[in-house]
């Protein structure tokens, strides 16, 4: 055997290795999420979306926009003339997102007013972007936001008739929602009095996912910027942010967290798995109409309604004492009741495995002290049950570690599996491996004035020292305090998205993402030669020649 042909199987062996290792994680990936515990929400009577009409100058510059107030069955003959007399919610789509999802929120609100003294009720707005994609380009953000300043200020026209007519409106916002929400306070001329209270869904407001043009960057330092460098001004506005958890592979928790100055108790982030009478992990769509974490948001709104005024309060203990109750810590009794409320998740916890001695049913509960992502599971015997966590903020300094509780019947049996999943950083090693690969082609070409095939280029480009070693240095760099402000400031991706363990791990990703390409490449050739066997039948084949002083053309078709 030649040393070329040796070479090669040599090759195809290590990237065939490497590609059963990527087999491996994919399945994980695919797979290895826990299954949706959320319960659906549905609508009793058929939904309704009734325009709301806007200006005509409005109307004119923002043309594929719209504001509409949601209805069902008779609340929605009710209100056909707009004369509202409610709490006004207004609901925000995101990346892609359908002013219709706002059902889920309008309906159960509705459910819920039904039994309610007094005739507290809500009226749930939402407004339709265009399904635009912002997560991709944030071109149209600063739109959607002046689209959304005039669309409050809509809104609270409609209550002129009221003696008490509220003065602000509740802002919802799912993933790029929330984060336009916030950017309200970032235009010069919006009136901070207009929203006091603001509720995001798996909004990354830390950074965005992909960055992948300035406008968005630019539009996140600014909306960054005005909450972090006026935030006494800001002081009262009060902000919840609750992330999916381990089932959002969208946008991870850990972006979810509120770039707030320390001390700042109006500004609230958690992960739906902590949220009490919750605790289930949502993916990035189910977040809006899962039962669970709606219930807990309408309780909220409803407890936050003054009965005098049949609006929402402006007084910010009250609205923090609120949300404290339903999203992190929620006792037996009432709120308001003087019972004391020195219980902690770890008592229930206890409580609920000491009821039934003859079952043994076990308890199982993951602590993040640093950030508010607890999960809580329960399982009978005999059964079978898969704990699933992640950590989706890096542990600052000087806090103690995740604790795991495990309340579990005498003959249980279990195991502890500590895994760090690096799938994101997977396509940025296959990213480096071809730009390493078309560097080769080009030299190829300028050698032998001829391009070799890619699956050479990609094995003869496996050079990891040129990749790692800019790892390592930077990972030493991210120990520095300075270095970390910088880091920051730039918005590049949170430093916990890096290798813990560099000398370990970048070798390993590079081998995957270098897999990818290799095989990526190979696949992609026998493609392109699959469809010119196709389509050599149909190809005209010809030449031109002259004789006699004239030019003749000759041409057949391949049958």
């Amino acid at each position: 055997m030649s040393p070329n042909s040796t070479m090669k199987l040599v090759t195809v062996a290590f990237y065939g290795f490497a590609l059963g290792l990527l087999a491996v994680g994919l399945r994980e990936l695919l797979t290895g999420f826990e299954e949706n515990r959320c319960s659906m929400t549905y609508m009793f009577e058929y939904p309704e979306y009734r325009r709301v009409a806007l200006p005509r100058r409005m109307a004119r510059l923002y043309p594929a926009y719209g504001l509409y107030l949601y209805g069902e069955g008779l609340y929605a003959q009710e209100t056909r003339a707009l004369k509202l007399t409610g709490a006004p919610v207004l609901f925000l789509p995101g990346n892609a997102g359908s002013h219709k999802q706002a059902r889920s929120l309008g309906s159960v609100a509705l459910r819920k007013a039904e039994n309610m003294e007094g005739g507290l009720h809500f009226n749930v707005f939402t407004v339709d972007f265009n399904e635009e994609l912002v997560a991709l380009y944030g071109g149209s953000l600063l739109r959607q936001t002046h689209f959304l300043h005039e669309s409050i200020k809509a809104i609270l026209r409609l209550y002129k008739h009221l003696k008490t007519p509220p003065q602000s409106v509740v802002l919802v916002g799912h993933s790029m929602g929330g984060v336009v929400a916030r950017a309200l306070f970032t235009l010069p001329r919006f009136n901070t009095n207009l929203v006091s209270l603001i509720i995001t869904q798996a909004s990354p407001h830390l950074a965005p996912v992909l960055a992948l043009d300035p406008y968005l960057l630019d539009f996140y330092s600014a909306v960054r910027q005005k909450w972090v460098n006026q935030a006494k001004k800001l002081r009262n506005v009060t902000v919840l942010s609750v992330g999916g958890g381990y089932r959002d592979y969208q946008v991870r928790s850990g972006l979810t967290s509120l770039p707030c100055t320390p001390g700042d108790s109006n500004k609230l982030s958690l992960v739906a798995t902590a949220v009490p009478r919750t605790w289930v992990s949502t993916d990035h769509l189910s977040i809006v109409w899962c039962k669970e974490l709606v219930l807990a948001t309408v309780r909220a709104f409803f407890d936050l309604l003054d009965p005098e005024t049949r609006q929402f309060t402006v007084n910010p203990e009250k609205k923090m004492a609120v949300l404290n109750h339903h999203f992190i810590r929620h006792p037996v009794w009432m709120l308001g009741e003087t019972q004391d409320t020195s219980i902690s998740i770890l008592d229930v916890t206890m409580a609920i495995a000491c009821l039934s001695a003859d079952r043994l049913p076990n308890v199982y509960r993951i602590h993040v002290p640093w950030f508010r992502e607890d999960s809580l599971t329960t399982a009978s015997v005999p059964s079978v049950t898969e704990i699933s966590g992640m950590l989706h903020t890096s542990c600052p300094d000087n806090i103690s570690g995740v604790l795991l509780q495990l309340h579990t019947a005498p003959n249980c049996q279990y195991k502890v599996l500590i895994l760090r999943f690096c799938g994101p950083m997977v396509p940025v090693y296959t990213a480096v491996t071809l730009l390493q690969a078309c560097g080769g082609q080009l030299s190829s070409i300028l050698k032998s004035r001829r391009a070799a095939e890619m699956s050479e280029v990609v094995a003869k480009g496996l050079q990891p020292h040129k990749v790692n070693l800019p790892v390592y240095i930077l990972h030493i760099l991210l120990g520095c305090s300075w270095f970390q402000e910088v880091w920051s400031f730039l918005y590049l991706p949170p430093m916990d998205a890096l290798p813990p363990w560099p000398l370990l791990l970048s070798p390993l990703l590079y081998i995957l993402g270098a897999a990818v390409a290799y095989w990526g490449s190979t696949l992609l050739r026998l493609i392109m030669r699959l469809i010119s066997l196709i389509l050599a039948p149909f190809h005209r084949y010809g030449w031109t020649f002259k004789l006699g002083g004239m030019w003749f053309s000759v041409s057949y078709n391949m049958i």
